[in-house]
């Protein structure tokens, strides 16, 4: 099951896992990232600094620090550059790999960003539409997940998300 949340994922309290929109340093950075390693505080970032970083299409997952998850899953998404260079391809992977990690370490519910959609600058519409049907696909997938939970971070991003989640749901009814 997928599901849609207006606000920070910081703040989630039922997830057991929350996905970072990380870089490929691990190392923090700005807007999801940043906020992530400000909440969960330092014993996150020296755990990042441990893994030797991540490729994009990748995930590695840590404790999380002071959050209320037990998990923190840093899936490091592409940069847009035109949509020419394996962007959608990367895209769906680190949503598939975080969704495959969350189930590997027993979360049953996972909070994910929208991955790549700010500095990296993948277009929202279309960012919506892979991170989605990935994540649907990984669910199909790995069953002891029982829930996705999408955190946006502003209204626009909502709407672009709630419009993608209902044609996918009408697609999968036939209607």
């Amino acid at each position: 099951m997928i599901t849609l949340h207006l606000g920070d994922i910081t703040t989630d309290r039922e997830a057991e896992a929350i996905v970072n929109a990380a870089n490929p340093g691990l190392l923090g950075g700005g807007g999801v990232d940043g906020a992530i390693h400000r909440a969960a505080g330092p014993l996150l970032l020296e755990e990042c600094r441990a893994l030797g970083g991540c490729e994009p299409g990748h995930a590695k997952i840590t404790g999380a620090g002071r959050l209320a998850a037990k998990h923190v899953i840093h899936a490091v998404g592409p940069v847009w550059h035109g949509g020419g260079r394996g962007e959608r391809e990367l895209l769906a992977s680190c949503y598939r790999r975080a969704v495959a990690l969350a189930a590997a370490h027993g979360c049953h519910r996972i909070a994910l960003p929208a991955i790549s959609t700010g500095v990296y600058g993948y277009p929202l519409e279309q960012a919506a539409h892979v991170s989605l049907e990935a994540v649907d696909a990984a669910l199909a997938e790995h069953t002891t997940v029982a829930q996705a939970r999408f955190w946006l971070f502003d209204e626009t991003a909502f709407e672009i998300f709630s419009s993608a989640l209902e044609r996918m749901r009408r697609q999968r009814s036939g209607r």
